[in-house]
């Protein structure tokens, strides 16, 4: 898990532990990259400037490129969900039970 000085968490569950998450932490760590990823992967695509985004989702092209570089600081899963929507997306959540950590 460290190297050179360095934490390398290779899955949700490694994450956790190294930042001393909750359980219910890294579930809303998880949720947002995986809306991050959904939006990364539409702008990428259909080629979707950072200032379309923007004005579609009626938010500012700086938070749009905050999003898009994966720095989610002070971002709401809410805004997220709405750029997605302004661009023709519905998010479905699903369920599942979390597995122990080893």
């Amino acid at each position: 898990m460290r190297s050179d000085g360095y934490i390398i968490a290779r899955n949700l569950r490694e994450l956790e532990q190294a930042l001393n998450l909750s359980p219910a932490q890294g579930a809303e760590v998880e949720a947002r990259s995986a809306r991050c990823d959904k939006l990364i992967s539409v702008a990428e695509r259909d080629g979707l400037t950072h200032t379309f985004i923007a004005k579609a989702a009626g938010t500012s092209r700086t938070r749009v490129t905050a999003i898009l570089n994966r720095n989610l600081h002070g971002i709401s899963t809410n805004l997220l969900l709405r750029i997605l929507g302004a661009l023709g997306y519905q998010a479905r959540i699903t369920l599942s039970k979390s597995k122990p950590a080893a």
